[in-house]
């Protein structure tokens, strides 16, 4: 499996499938009606999600996207996020890494511009 292949993006609402390996929550906020053990996380990466602020100037608005990613992936070049950017690069590279969501659409997600930033640094 390639590294672009290995690093995965999915809502975790899904259920769990064998090949997700090490299964990480990237939102700041527990998602809504789901129980920990429903989740089947391997560990709830709060630091590395977007900050409030940025999070709510984009609103999942589709057209406001480029830029949401233009900024997040600045916040994750601050200590504490890079920090937690690298214990994600550590999982990914002992094998599959699945990047979960609660938002409704995953490829517009802070979880599919970190999957991205995993495979440049793959």
């Amino acid at each position: 499996m390639s590294p672009a292949e290995a690093v995965r993006v999915r809502r975790v609402y899904e259920a769990p499938e064998p090949d997700d390996g090490a299964r990480v929550l990237v939102d700041r906020l527990w998602p809504r009606g789901l129980s920990k053990a429903d989740a089947q996380l391997t560990e709830w990466c709060k630091d590395v999600a977007p900050s409030a602020e940025l999070r709510r100037w984009y609103g999942h608005q589709e057209e406001r996207f480029e830029r949401f990613a233009e900024r997040y992936r600045a916040e994750l070049a601050q200590e504490g996020p890079r920090r937690a950017l690298e214990r994600l690069r550590a999982l990914a590279a002992k094998g599959p890494l699945t990047l979960l969501t609660a938002t409704k659409d995953a490829s517009i997600s802070q979880a599919a511009v970190l999957a991205e930033v995993l495979r440049e640094g793959a």
